[in-house]
């Protein structure tokens, strides 16, 4: 079974139909990825996953749980992370409490009161951030780091709770080739714990790191199959090559 189950979605905005019957299943321990031209529903479709936007009609499945009329907070609580395109980190306060503020979001009230979560969880932040080549820059402020650096900042968030799924939406935006490589090299090991979705228009990008494509258009689905199969595709040939 899918851990994501994604049914006939579609997502009216007036009279714009921004997603129109879209099926999306995703297996646990995939890297799933979307891609499209400009206008395609992409994001769309991963706000409507997360609970950022409500669906007109469909349904979304998650761990074998409906949870289409969900709100965002009970997604998060089953497992669910989106790292939307801008990136949100906390610019004034330190990286090192961007993360301990992301990991205290997952512990229980009495731990809270005690004052001695920053102790108990210093292990796991400097862990966290040594995974993604922050923990040199731990008593920066998260507001002097580099575009890339704040991705990685950002990402690092999103998994501070390990979440069975992580959604992100253009992590490469605004990165240099180098920083592109290198937050491939990042993501690769989450694999192990962490199902990922993710919007990129850097294609050799995305098929440097999925073992699967969706491919949207105008809010449908276009195609979907391995990156060979979508490569060898005439429909994305004909439609997503001319338009990207």
């Amino acid at each position: 079974m899918a851990l994501l189950e994604v049914t006939a979605l579609t997502k009216m905005f007036g009279q714009l139909r921004a997603l129109d019957g879209v099926d999306l299943g995703v297996r646990a321990g995939t890297f799933h990825g979307l891609i499209g031209p400009n206008g395609s529903g992409k994001s769309t479709l991963l706000k409507a996953i997360a609970g950022a936007h409500a669906p007109t009609s469909g349904t979304i499945r998650f761990d074998g749980r409906d949870i289409t009329a969900a709100p965002p907070f009970e997604r998060t609580r089953a497992g669910l992370s989106l790292k939307f395109q801008i990136t949100s980190v906390l610019p004034e306060l330190s990286v090192y409490d961007n993360v301990l503020l992301a990991l205290q979001s997952g512990e229980g009230l009495p731990s809270l009161l005690s004052s001695r979560t920053r102790r108990i969880l210093d292990s796991k932040v400097m862990g966290a951030l040594d995974r993604f080549r922050l923990a040199n820059r731990a008593d920066d402020l998260a507001g002097e780091l580099s575009h890339g650096q704040q991705q990685w900042l950002e990402i690092t968030l999103a998994l501070a709770c390990r979440p069975k799924l992580l959604l992100l939406d253009e992590p490469t935006g605004g990165m240099s080739p180098e920083e592109r490589r290198v937050t491939g090299e990042l993501l690769r090991p989450i694999r192990s714990h962490c199902t990922l979705v993710i919007v990129e228009h850097d294609i050799d990008f995305v098929k440097s790191l999925c073992d699967c494509l969706t491919v949207l258009d105008q809010g449908r689905v276009l195609d979907e199959g391995s990156v060979e199969q979508i490569e060898r595709s005439r429909k994305v040939q004909e439609v997503y090559t001319s338009r990207v």
